[in-house]
């Protein structure tokens, strides 16, 4: 248990596979207490088969760190990776050993990987639709693109705009469409905001926010971990900054539901419009205050 307590606050709620409650010891203590009761009850307090899963969880945890040292001791070439290799070689044989003569060991800890790895993913799923995005960091340039939506008497336009290198034709091109699609007059200024998904796996992160201003295009580009979480975070937080109820303009994709369902749940991509609605409907109730989603094209 003081391994878990260890390990599970630090990882897990970090990669979105836990409860936040998971930071803290109390209830953790809690829950795997209660878990050390199921597996009690599961296997009738056998004590030869809870023996054999200890003997088999020690074994396999030496077996890794006697990998990897081997595998270090190789990469580097030390003279001493012959013996990390024999030592490898030996720990292996008595895990499989092991195994072979009391498997109960086996599926004691198959069955609390089974657990531990489906509560992870279905918490990373239930919670998919969170902001993930603890706060925002905004450079001198950002800041002025700000101010200046603050002091502007149009509505505040952002156009989502996938990441591209050089092209600056291809905003003028996407204007030109969104602007066509969704009949946005020509004196309203528009915004492109572009989302860069670093480590899909890191599920929160504060997020940091560069201005970009190419003479008639003004591109806020922002580091996160979920285009559609950073896009509606994004949203609320120029809300709150400027007192304007933004409103950001989509084209659609040409990814299927499910591809597009996989694609934002490994990497943070996908239905970026319909997510992006989603995660807004659930974080403001309130329709009249909701930053608006439009979809052309």
């Amino acid at each position: 248990m003081a391994g878990l307590l260890t390990i599970v606050p630090r990882y897990l709620p970090r990669l979105g596979m836990a409860p936040e409650w998971a930071r803290r010891q109390r209830p953790l203590v809690l829950f795997f207490t209660g878990v050390a009761f199921a597996v009690t009850l599961l296997f009738r307090a056998r004590v030869e088969a809870q023996a054999a899963a200890y003997a088999t969880g020690v074994l396999v945890v030496m077996s890794s760190a006697a990998l990897a040292v081997a595998l270090l001791a190789q990469k580097e070439r030390q003279g001493v990776a012959p013996y990390f290799q024999a030592l490898l070689l030996l720990f292996a044989y008595v895990l499989v050993a092991n195994v072979v003569e009391r498997p109960d060991g086996v599926r004691i800890a198959s069955f609390f990987i089974a657990a531990t790895l489906f509560v992870s993913f279905l918490s990373r799923a239930l919670r998919s639709f969170e902001l993930r995005v603890e706060g925002f960091q905004a450079d001198e340039m950002a800041e002025r693109f700000v101010d200046l939506i603050r002091k502007q008497e149009t509505p505040l336009r952002l156009v989502a705009h996938r990441p591209e290198r050089g092209r600056l034709s291809a905003y003028w091109e996407k204007e030109r469409r969104i602007r066509e699609a969704t009949h946005i007059p020509p004196h309203d200024p528009i915004y492109f905001v572009e989302v860069f998904v670093q480590d899909p796996s890191e599920f929160a992160t504060q997020a940091r926010v560069w201005g970009v201003d190419h003479l008639e295009v003004k591109v806020f580009r922002i580091l996160g971990t979920a285009a559609p979480n950073t896009l509606a975070a994004f949203l609320l937080y120029l809300r709150e900054r400027t007192g304007k109820r933004p409103h950001i303009y989509f084209e659609w994709g040409d990814e299927g539901p499910l591809q597009a369902a996989l694609s934002f749940l490994l990497f943070g991509e996908g239905d970026v419009p319909t997510l992006t609605h989603e995660v807004l409907r659930r974080h403001e109730p309130d329709q009249a205050k909701r930053p608006v989603v439009h979809v052309g094209g």
